[in-house]
């Protein structure tokens, strides 16, 4: 699976996505840059086919379809769309999914779910109190408990603190593992993923935000002409 932005942008206030293009694919771990508070999850929701961009356009495969981009792309933790409440421990999100995926969410269920994948100890703990990358991983995994997905796109994990390596070692993890994996953070955490394969958009002040990836199974050729961020 290959999905392309290719020059997309909405809105034109300041906080409005500027144009930007990169692409993500299965077994690529991709990081993209995107600054200001609503452009992470304005770029997020674009990317998984939630938002239809107001210029460029977004394919999956080559071909517009954002109902199959829906289906088969997972949106993790974006700020105010599908970050979970604060305030609900990691047990009652990991039962919630895993009602949504269709397992067993009883607490004897959710307990052993979480021991698995080493956050046992988390349980009880609220989300917003989970170590970053734990919060991490165990939302991803979550998110690809649900039929059809195939990949995975990261909303501003690097809001939460701790170091950019310990979270994108998570998002190498699931690349290895066959999704096509998109991060959307902050220009202090482009450092994290090497070397950079391109940098083709711009914002308003003529920075360039630099789209960052990691070949993981099929080698990952950035496309060339410029697009959105």
């Amino acid at each position: 699976m290959r999905v392309e932005l290719d020059a997309v942008g909405k809105g034109r206030r300041e906080h409005a996505l500027p144009v930007t293009s990169v692409a993500f694919e299965s077994g690529v771990a991709t990081l993209v840059a995107a600054e200001t508070e609503q452009r992470p999850t304005v770029l997020g929701l674009v990317a998984s086919g939630r938002m239809r961009p107001d210029t460029g356009r977004v394919t999956l495969d080559g071909r517009t379809d954002a109902a199959g981009l829906r289906r088969r792309i997972a949106l993790v933790d974006a700020p105010e769309v599908s970050e979970p409440e604060p305030n609900v421990t990691l047990g009652g999100v990991a039962a919630e999914e895993l009602m949504f995926a269709g397992r067993r969410s009883d607490p004897v269920a959710v307990r052993r779910w979480l021991d698995e994948r080493g956050l046992g100890d988390e349980a009880s703990v609220p989300v917003s109190n989970v170590d970053p990358a734990g919060r991490v991983r165990a939302l991803c995994e979550l998110a690809v408990l649900r039929k059809g997905v195939e990949g995975i796109v990261l909303v501003s994990p690097d809001r939460h603190g701790g170091e950019p390596a310990t979270w994108w070692a998570v998002a190498e993890d699931f690349a290895n593992r066959g999704y096509a994996v998109l991060v959307i953070a902050g220009q202090a955490s482009q450092g994290v993923a090497r070397p950079p394969l391109a940098a083709r958009s711009s914002n308003a002040s003529g920075e360039a935000p630099r789209t960052i990836g990691r070949p993981r199974l099929p080698r990952f050729t950035a496309p060339t002409k410029g697009g959105r961020a």
